[in-house]
């Protein structure tokens, strides 16, 4: 990289053996080697100069580099002095100049000193004039002048108050004070005047004077404002408390509307009259209705609790709308400026909520809730709460909505009987297998009730009347789930126990078997399919229930035991379903434990047993699937359900089936690779829309079946040698239980002596327990691998066509 270089022989990878091939391409090039000898030795011997010439070089540079650094350090000394010598030239400048300068900052100081004093004697000219002129002003209550002299006597008396210390200047200081004390009494004494707060006197008008002494009172002590605005709001609501007395008729909740019309005539007036007496800053129009609604809470309260016997719902409701309608008004009038806070805070925007639950739900007319009864509709933000006033009236009710939480509660539990009665009058809902299983109106119906009620309330309180209407949710959501959806699901019975196995062969007569009708099947999913629906539409609620309450009391919000009650509900119709199609298919397992498979003497086509078992399932799961296509997971759960409940008891009925013949056992490997191939295409039965099956569910129905038919398997293999025999049942099954080994070799039809003697070989043959397990007997091999698995799918097939 230092020395940039094109030669070959200087690169890194230099190869000697490429070099010569490069040098010599052909034998014909060989003719010139001397001449490449040649120069490779002319550049040999100048790299060897060029060596010899930089060594002889390096002889002297240990001499050459002790002089330089002599030299260096010479430079170094010189250098020092220099500096040395214009430091102290440096220091002898400064000292000159200090001293000829030192004439022109004495003259600077004289000149700031100067000007001070002559802006400090301007002040003290100002002030004491202003004194004067405030004092004999305040005597003859010449307001309008006063109000800006006497700011600009307070601001110029802050420019002395370093210079307290001087009597004169803490004489004019006391002066001021005098002054300003005189003004505030004698405007306070103006106002009295004007407006007597005792007496028949009628109350003047606004003068020029009184809204001069407004503008004084602003520079004065804020005691002074606060006392002629809390004598002028009292003095103009003085008539409101006589005329809304607690004994008087008007005073009831039923005349509230009067109180806000009073107050409503009363600002007018004011407007009117007093509107350009007080500074607009002063917001008296806004102080004198928040002073209102504040007396009018306190008078409410009061009759509220001496009257409470006398409050109902309609009542109090309407009450509470025509407040809440009036704090609605006073928020487009007013800016909430003058309220306890002093400040009107920001309202904060709730982040975009994804909760179908969500609607545009608190719009209010005149006289109206009004309330959305669509949960379907696109998800809105919720309003944003920007009313500064609200609650300043309307929370003396707070303490009086149980009555309106109890009516809540009779509604829903007259709602809930409601329910019943249709449902019992009505029946069942009508199977409806083009559009899926259909919910229960009523669910819809109690939604949008509970969701009227939670904006109701919300509107009326996001305290702990909130608590006390979720508390009666979860009462008659429990209600609705036991009474209405458990309470109606169908009853299982024993009608098919006296059929005979000859009927059960029948095809045209399975029909019969099953325990449901078609009415109670679409019944069932119509359940489902409800309890569905109000699992989710629960969660919703609880979360919009959290949203409304207030934040210290979101934790006492909790709907998860309701929600566990309406999974409960989906998980016994599930069973219901797997119970009907399972009890359907018991009398054909057992037709085919009953069969003498010994004397079976060629494999035909699937036994009848089969047939009967695929006729309940395309009768059954065809109407259980349409009617749970909205719901698809717990379609897929039925489905599960019953694999896990079918396969069992048909390897169950397998092993009753004693003893077999090889024949037998071909057909009994025939039936059950029918039933398994059913099973597979179990959830797109009878479907014009082929779906593949879930995965979950294809594993168990594999596993299960071919569980089945390894078992044929190790009952058609010979159990001669007895080893081979073992072996090969271990291989096939996995299975060190001795009591499934004692079930196939009773299905081979072996005699006692042959099984004890299988039997001990069995135990032998058993693979060690892995340390840890005591229980040889209850030890299972591994699962085989879905290879082996599908390696004996392919065996099983090839046996199956074989036999065709």
């Amino acid at each position: 990289q230092v020395f940039p270089s094109q030669d070959p022989l200087d690169r890194a990878d230099f190869n000697a053996v490429e070099y010569i091939n490069t040098l010599f391409p052909t034998e014909q090039s060989l003719a010139n080697i001397d001449e490449v000898v040649n120069k490779i030795r002319l550049k040999i011997r100048r790299l060897d100069d060029n060596i010899r010439t930089v060594v002889r070089g390096q002889t002297n540079v240990g001499q050459d580099g002790r002089q330089a650094l002599e030299e260096a350090q010479k430079a170094i000394q010189q250098l020092f002095g220099k500096i040395k010598d214009i430091k102290d030239k440096a220091e002898k400048s400064e000292q000159m100049v200090k001293e000829i300068t030192r004439d022109i900052k004495q003259l600077d100081h004289a000149k700031r000193h100067l000007t001070t004093s002559i802006t400090t004697l301007n002040h003290l000219h100002m002030l004491a004039g202003g004194v004067d002129s405030l004092e004999a002003m305040t005597r003859r209550r010449q307001y309008g002048e006063v109000a800006n002299l006497l700011q600009g006597v307070v601001n110029v008396l802050e420019h002395f108050n370093k210079y307290m210390g001087i009597p004169q200047i803490r004489q004019l200081s006391e002066r001021v004070k005098a002054a300003q004390n005189e003004l505030g009494q004698q405007i306070l004494a103006d106002f009295e005047e004007a407006f007597p707060s005792q007496g028949t006197k009628r109350p003047g008008g606004p003068s020029n004077v009184l809204r001069d002494a407004c503008l004084v009172a602003n520079v004065l002590d804020p005691r002074i404002k606060q006392e002629i605005i809390k004598k002028f709001i009292k003095q103009h609501l003085s008539e409101y408390l006589v005329l809304f007395q607690e004994n008087q008729d008007v005073a009831w909740l039923d005349k509230i509307d009067r109180r806000y019309a009073w107050i409503k005539r009363q600002l007018v007036d004011y407007e009117e009259k007093y509107g350009r007496m007080f500074p607009q800053e002063w917001c008296m129009t806004e102080r004198i209705a928040v002073e209102f609604c504040h007396v009018t809470r306190t008078e409410l309260a009061k009759i509220m609790r001496t009257r409470a016997k006398e409050i109902e719902v309609k009542l109090l409701l309407f009450a509470i709308q025509r407040t809440t309608n009036f704090e609605g008004l006073l928020a487009k009038r007013f800016s909430g400026c003058t309220l306890a806070d002093g400040t009107v805070k920001k309202p904060e925007v709730p982040p975009p909520s994804t909760n179908p639950f969500l609607e545009d739900e608190t719009g209010t007319e005149t006289d109206e809730i009004v309330i959305e009864k669509s949960d379907t509709d696109k998800p809105k933000k919720p309003k944003v709460p920007d009313n500064p006033f609200h609650g300043i009236v309307s929370k003396c009710f707070e303490p009086h909505l149980y009555v309106y939480i109890e009516s809540q509660d009779k509604n829903l539990g007259e709602l809930i009987d409601r329910f019943v009665a249709d449902f019992k009058a009505q029946g069942p809902p009508k199977p409806n297998v083009d559009e899926g299983g259909a919910v229960l109106p009523s669910c819809a119906d109690l939604f949008v009730y509970y969701k009227k009620c939670m904006v109701q309330c919300s509107q009326l309180s996001t305290g702990e009347p909130m608590i006390a209407l979720t508390t009666i949710f979860q009462k008659y959501l429990r209600e609705y789930a036991w009474k209405i959806l458990s309470g109606n699901l169908p009853k299982t019975t024993s009608s098919s126990g006296g059929l005979t196995i000859t009927s059960l062969l029948k095809e045209k007569e399975g029909s019969e078997v099953a325990k449901f009708t078609l009415e109670e099947l679409c019944l069932i999913c119509s359940i489902l399919s409800t309890a569905e629906y109000c699992l989710a539409t629960t969660q919703q609620l609880e979360e919009k229930l959290k949203e409304k309450v207030d934040a210290s009391l979101v934790e006492r919000i909790n709907l998860t035991g309701e929600m566990d009650t309406f999974s409960i509900v989906i998980s016994n119709s599930i069973q219901l379903l797997v119970q009907d199609l399972d009890a359907a298919c018991d009398p054909a397992l057992t037709a085919m434990s009953k069969m003498q498979w010994q004397n079976v003497e060629h494999v035909g086509d699937q036994s009848p047993y089969v047939t009967s078992v695929i006729l309940h399932i395309k009768q059954n799961v065809p109407i259980i699937r349409d009617n749970l296509a909205s719901t698809r997971k717990y379609f897929t759960q039925f489905c599960i359900k019953f694999a896990n409940s079918f396969i069992p008891k048909f390897i169950n009925h397998l092993f009753k089936c004693k003893p077999i013949s090889m024949v037998g056992a071909e057909q009994l490997l025939l039936d059950t690779h029918s039933l398994k191939m059913v099973l597979l295409d179990l959830p797109s039965i009878g479907s014009q829309v082929v779906r593949k099956a879930p995965a979950s569910y294809t594993k168990i129905v594999v596993k299960g079946m071919t569980r089945a038919e390894m078992i044929l398997k190790v009952v058609m293999a010979p159990h001669e040698p007895p080893v081979v025999f073992v072996d090969n049942y271990i291989k096939l099954l996995a299975d060190c239980s001795t009591d499934t080994f004692q079930k196939i070799l009773d299905m081979k039809g072996l005699k006692r002596s042959e099984q004890s003697s299988m039997l001990d070989l069995f135990r032998q043959r058993l693979p060690a327990p892995p340390s840890g397990v005591e229980n040889a007997s209850s030890l299972s091999l591994s699962a085989p691998t879905p290879e082996q698995e599908s390696s004996r799918i392919r065996k099983l097939e090839k046996l199956i066509k074989k036999r065709l």
